[in-house]
């Protein structure tokens, strides 16, 4: 079970969590692969929209898509960590901004929602085991607002509410997107919560 303990151990616990969050973003939208690499443990896995698989995947395919010009950023806000023992559950609200033509307008797209992540201490080192997006809200805005932006309603309405502005660019630019994702509400996100609960409890992913 988590525990909300403030001992030293705990604090330094958090201190070593909220780091690693923080490198993940800047290390991995700066291009930094090899320190991106080791936020991770070597079993680590990534979920995304347009990507599921491991962590080594996840650096070949964002670095493949980084030197074809693919814009995707991510900026944090605020972490809560539930601790037990050398696993945590640590909940991020979070910013995934991505630029590119959605049908010949350059637009940004702007998704907020939480970094669930599964974190365990191997060998005295806090690593991901496990990276799920919740995704809660997004939009889309043409870069030049005089120009008028006209969606194909029946693909945006084949997602979720919380990505499918996100869905809809990443499909037009050629990426396989997943259709059932977690949002702010609904049996995907208990299904991620009560996963969250056993990983805590010594259970697995």
């Amino acid at each position: 079970m988590p525990s909300d303990s403030n001992t030293p151990e705990a604090a330094a616990a958090r201190a070593d969590i909220r780091d690693l969050l923080e490198n993940w973003v800047v290390w991995r939208d700066a291009g930094h692969w090899e320190r991106f690499r080791t936020v991770w443990h070597a079993d680590g896995r990534m979920m995304a929209t347009w990507f599921q698989g491991t962590a080594d995947e996840f650096i070949r395919v964002s670095k493949d898509g980084w030197e074809r010009g693919v814009s995707i950023l991510h900026f944090l806000g605020g972490t809560s960590i539930d601790l037990a023992g050398d696993r945590a559950i640590a909940q991020t609200k979070m910013t995934i901004s991505q630029r590119g033509d959605v049908d010949g307008v350059r637009c940004d797209v702007v998704c907020t929602g939480r970094f669930y992540d599964f974190l365990e201490k191997r060998g005295g080192r806090w690593g991901l085991v496990l990276r799920q997006p919740i995704y809660e809200k997004d939009s889309v805005f043409p870069l030049d607002p005089s120009l008028r932006l006209s969606l194909d309603k029946e693909l945006l309405g084949r997602f979720p509410e919380g990505y499918r502005h996100l869905a809809y660019i990443q499909t037009r630019i050629g990426y396989q997107v997943k259709p059932d994702m977690p949002g702010l509400k609904g049996p995907e996100v208990d299904a991620l919560y009560a996963r969250g609960a056993v990983w805590l409890a010594g259970g697995g992913v």
